[in-house]
């Protein structure tokens, strides 16, 4: 890895996410949405090889997926279904309907709706990112979805991977489709004769996938733009390198374009890390993604002061936000900027990506300086409601009559007018 002074971090370090137009996204979204079924199955067979007909997976396909996961899996899938589900569980507890007397007489409400349709992503390729499954699908389940349609790219065999298929059924999910990448968005988002549209796409993906939801946002809701994924550990000398370094590792191996960044005030401690590193890579079946990523974006920051994570960590705002021993855990309230944060050596990033109930699709590229990872919220819609009780104040008229009128708009001026005289229950 490179380990640099803070007064050597790349030019791009803090430049945020940049939306990139992928050649071929486009027109493959506008053929979906003006030839539906038969543009998807064009592309399938173009991009994946081979274009099931049907594309959805049919009940018998699912019972004998859940039927035949291996016993340990099916319990490993229990337990991080159960985890989420507790989570989003408790987030759903704080949503509420509620009004408020504003004036007297006039009530001003909240109401929460959840979304009727939502279609889930879930990356397949040489892996099954079953995981994207549980985290997209279950906090949807318990904010009061009523639909949920599921779309990972075709296996060889033309069907969803079976493990996906295992994991679907055993959260009670019917609705899954054969179909990947761009077409996959564009046929939720617009519909087709076999995909009827969704009302808002969530999921992590590649880059297709990433810029055709940028794409048809508008004909449907988006969760978030995901980018390259990414960990920024902070770390004093007192805390274990080979932790660190196996955290950087995991991270590194998602994408060749991850990135792996150390904030410690000990250089002895990022030499340690980068020789743990080396010795990790070594052990490792496929090292060439994770040392791609490390070699072009793992860097090891050597401080003046480990106080100064803090506004370098603020700025970056990381996905992922690490501190590992005493003095980084100590500084936790001023870290302000992050998808998601874990203290202490024992909360490897790695449980949050599966099993310990958070969730793990999370803003990256800086966009956790204004928005949050996946949750519950994200499935429902707050509506406000207003009510004037019978005789309710009526000073509102005059005000609003003012305000309209500064701004040119008479004929809103006149109905608040109308109010004022019929004084309406």
């Amino acid at each position: 890895m490179n380990i640099i002074g803070k007064d050597e971090l790349p030019a791009d370090f803090f430049a945020g996410f940049r939306r990139e137009d992928v050649p071929g996204v486009r027109r493959i979204v506008e053929d979906v949405k003006r030839d539906g079924d038969a543009a998807v199955r064009h592309y399938s067979r173009l991009l994946d090889g081979v274009a099931p007909d049907p594309v959805r997976a049919t009940k018998d396909a699912l019972d004998e997926a859940c039927k035949t996961l291996d016993p340990s899996l099916r319990d490993a899938l229990r337990l991080a279904a159960r985890n989420i589900r507790a989570f989003a569980e408790a987030q759903k507890a704080e949503v509420r309907v509620f009004e408020v007397e504003t004036s007297p007489g006039v009530f001003c409400g909240q109401r929460p709706t959840p979304v009727e349709r939502v279609g889930v992503y879930v990356p397949g390729g040489r892996h099954p990112l079953v995981s994207s499954l549980l985290m997209g699908a279950i906090p949807a389940l318990a904010a009061g979805v009523r639909e949920i349609a599921v779309c990972s790219p075709p296996t060889a065999g033309g069907s969803v991977h079976p493990v996906i298929l295992g994991a679907a059924g055993l959260l009670g999910l019917n609705e899954i489709y054969a179909v990947g990448g761009a077409q996959a968005v564009a046929a939720m988002a617009y519909g087709t004769e076999s995909i009827r549209r969704v009302d808002k796409i969530i999921g992590p993906g590649n880059r297709f996938v990433t810029a055709a939801k940028l794409e048809i946002f508008g004909a449907a809701g988006i969760d978030l733009p995901a980018g390259p994924s990414e960990v920024l550990v902070v770390a004093g000398g007192e805390a274990d390198p080979e932790t660190v370094a196996a955290d950087l590792l995991a991270q590194a191996e998602h994408d060749p374009e991850a990135s792996a960044v150390l904030l410690t005030d000990s250089r002895r401690f990022a030499e340690s890390v980068d020789e743990a590193v080396r010795r990790g890579l070594e052990r490792l079946t496929a090292p060439e993604t994770a040392a791609r990523s490390l070699d072009e974006r793992g860097f090891l920051v050597v401080l003046d002061a480990l106080e100064e994570a803090v506004e370098i960590a603020n700025r970056r705002a990381p996905e992922h936000l690490e501190l590992q021993g005493e003095r980084a855990v100590s500084m936790a309230e001023r870290f302000r900027n992050f998808g998601a944060l874990f203290l202490g050596a024992g909360a490897g990033e790695v449980f949050g990506d599966y099993a310990a109930g958070t969730n793990h699709i999370l803003p990256t590229g800086g966009t956790a300086r204004f928005s949050s990872g996946l949750g519950v919220r994200d499935f429902i819609k707050f509506q406000s409601t207003l009510r004037f009780a019978d005789g309710a104040e009526s000073g509102l008229v005059s005000g609003t009559v003012l305000l309209a009128e500064t701004e040119g708009l008479a004929a809103h001026a006149a109905a608040a007018r109308l109010r004022g005289r019929t004084r309406p229950g």
